[in-house]
């Protein structure tokens, strides 16, 4: 089984009509329809990019498969995600999604960076993911600086001493951790 597939398994049985969630690294936009079906006309999802050509692919796909959903896209990394959540989403989103890597077809010289995830995932964990929340790392290790930041991530689960499911494949590396 894909682990983006794994992902979204897991995620469905944590998202409920009415929530909100954060989609950290928008891409192409899969992620982001994903959630706006799992929570509904009601619920709220507010994703990062920074990457123009992301957030059009991603626009593009929301309008064609979940057009009437409450869906946010910033063009800002995620860890600026804290200029730009609403008060509401503190402490009250079901879960965090970050897949973590390069835009799938676009540049691959741009990709996520150690620094920038680990304050992503400090803020996503500590300001705005509610109690039993799911947050959904996909790490990809075969990129230029992928397998620092793939280490990086596993040092940052052991730090915050929770109850992490790691599921490898051949290269990416799933952690799904609850809150």
């Amino acid at each position: 089984m894909r682990l983006t597939k794994l992902a979204k398994e897991q995620l469905s049985k944590f998202l409920q009509p009415g929530d909100s969630a954060i989609d950290a690294t928008v891409g192409n936009g899969q992620d982001t329809v994903f959630l706006a079906m799992q929570v509904g006309l009601s619920g709220q999802i507010h994703g990062f990019d920074i990457q123009d050509d992301a957030l059009i692919n991603a626009r593009q796909l929301i309008e064609k498969q979940a057009p009437e959903s409450n869906v946010e896209l910033y063009l800002a990394g995620h860890e600026k995600m804290d200029k730009h959540l609403p008060d509401n989403m503190r402490s009250n989103s079901a879960a965090a999604v970050f897949n973590l890597g390069y835009l799938p077809g676009g540049n691959k010289s741009v990709t996520t960076r150690t620094n920038t995830t680990l304050m992503a995932l400090d803020l996503a964990w500590a300001k705005y993911l509610k109690p039993r929340g799911m947050l959904s790392i996909l790490c990809y290790p075969g990129h230029p600086g992928g397998q620092e930041e793939t280490e990086a991530v596993g040092d940052w689960l052991i730090k915050i001493n929770a109850k992490v499911i790691t599921t490898r494949s051949l290269g990416p590396v799933l952690h799904l951790v609850q809150k």
